[in-house]
């Protein structure tokens, strides 16, 4: 039997596929509406192996890839399908859908004004440094991916937004900025998905990274879904094996190769090729780290989760966080509250062993770092909410705990406030100054993040 090809949908080719016709008009509107503002794209594995048809639209993976109205207010969706369906104007369509857009916070946490490193006043395309052991590699052939989530926080990356895009064409760049930055350990090559791309492609972003002059350079990083929405990329693609090999060359040159893979869901682990593609990956030296945002609609059952975790790790795989789903894109429609998601968390990490619980979360990629919820207590007769950083733009901040008032409403660190009658949280004042004038709220000052450290670009 020969090998699957890949086949992938998007607006304009979802009619081909014949589960199309088992979608009442209601929901083909959606996605021919919705999907002028988000990206959509799935593909012929998804669609016949991961959504069960008969519970859609309630199927977590339709959800998870499959536009709905209610990802927009009533009032745009209804402008939108005005224009779409009726006056079928081009460019009002695009004037309006850019300006959807706009207010939805296409690129949180400072990607695009703190985190992308300068040289000489000039930023360089592709690279984002936001702290200090890490940078991020963004190759221009590895900005799509064998699927889109419907949450996902790099949705500009898609949707032709062209100034907001991070790609590189080659890797000159980055080894440059590696060879004058010490400090970094790690490279995060991610997208996109990287694992679009054919494996000589992959390998010409790779290789460079093990030259001996980038000794310091000990783990490389793959961001990837592929390990959900197309497997077969490390079983049964024509460079399948091609693959593997690059993968043991990392590992024979003292190097981790670290795939970051993108779980959302058991179900995307329950397949055989989705387990023999764990398998394969391992068996190279290789390391498999699971990682996923906590979804409304899609992931709200803590059994799902530790299903996802105890299956991974029988195969090889380590559970690595549960995210907060991010302050961009249609965040109304998949936000949960904290204080639910960490009763979430809590309930799954329950259910398994300690294997298992090398899992951390629910963490929250806010502006100033990685914060994660590590309890609800009360504290000299306070409700609050136990916080720490485990990672920071100011090494300092790590593993500093700290307490927020417990808000059963709040779903991201903007909405909490701080506990014990203070005005600010650590991190928002450290470094002003005694006289210094009071900031903004969302403000954070990062001049003292780099005091102590090796040279590093401001912008990071």
């Amino acid at each position: 039997m020969s090998n699957p090809k890949f086949k992938p949908y998007t607006r304009q080719s979802i009619r081909q596929a014949r589960q199309w016709q088992w979608l009442p008009p209601d929901q083909q509107e959606a996605v021919q509406v919705v999907s002028h503002v988000m990206p959509f794209r799935t593909n012929e594995y998804v669609m016949e192996q991961l959504i069960d048809w008969s519970r859609v639209p309630d199927d977590p993976i339709y959800r998870l890839t499959f536009p709905h109205r209610d990802m927009l207010p009533i009032e745009e969706y209804r402008t939108l399908r005005d224009l779409v369906m009726v006056k079928q104007d081009d460019a009002a369509i695009a004037a309006y859908v850019h300006q959807i857009r706009m207010r939805m916070n296409p690129h949180p946490a400072g990607q695009m004004t703190h985190n992308v490193p300068r040289v000489n006043d000039a930023p360089l395309r592709g690279l984002q440094h936001k702290y200090n052991e890490t940078v991020l590699f963004f190759p221009s052939s590895g900005q799509t991916c064998h699927a889109y989530c419907t949450f996902c926080f790099r949705w500009p990356q898609f949707v032709g937004m062209d100034d907001m895009k991070f790609d590189a064409k080659e890797t000159g760049e980055l080894v440059s900025y590696l060879k004058n930055h010490k400090e970094v350990t790690d490279v995060l090559i991610t997208g996109g998905d990287p694992m679009i791309m054919n494996t000589r492609s992959l390998a010409d972003f790779i290789e460079p990274l093990l030259a001996p002059e980038l000794e310091h350079i000990q783990n490389i990083r793959i961001g990837t879904k592929s390990v959900a929405y197309w497997p077969q990329r490390f079983v049964t693609d024509r460079d399948a094996d091609d693959l593997m090999r690059l993968f043991e060359k990392v590992v024979a040159a003292g190097k981790n190769m670290a795939i970051m893979g993108h779980y959302n869901h058991a179900v995307e682990l329950r397949q055989d090729i989705a387990q023999k593609a764990v398998k394969r990956i391992v068996g190279t030296g290789a390391t498999l780290r699971m990682q996923g945002p906590l979804i409304r609609h899609i992931n709200e059952d803590p059994h799902s989760w530790a299903e996802l975790w105890r299956t991974g790790v029988r195969l090889g795989a380590i559970p690595y966080y549960m995210f907060v789903e991010r302050d961009t894109g249609p965040r109304e429609y998949f936000q949960l509250p904290l204080a639910r998601a960490h009763e979430i968390f809590q309930q799954a990490y329950q259910m398994v062993s300690g294997l298992a619980r090398t899992v951390r979360g629910p963490s929250m990629s806010a502006f100033p770092g990685k914060v994660v919820i590590d309890g609800v207590a009360n504290i000299g007769g306070e409700k609050v909410f136990a916080l720490q950083f485990l990672q920071a733009r100011n090494p300092d901040w790590v593993r500093k705990p700290f307490y927020a008032k417990y808000d059963p409403e709040a779903t991201w660190l903007d909405h909490l406030k701080p506990a014990f009658g203070k005005e600010r949280f650590f991190f928002e004042t450290e470094g002003a100054g005694a006289h210094a004038a009071p900031v903004e709220r969302k403000v954070i000052p990062i001049g003292s993040a780099r005091e102590g450290c090796a040279p590093h670009s401001n912008a990071a």
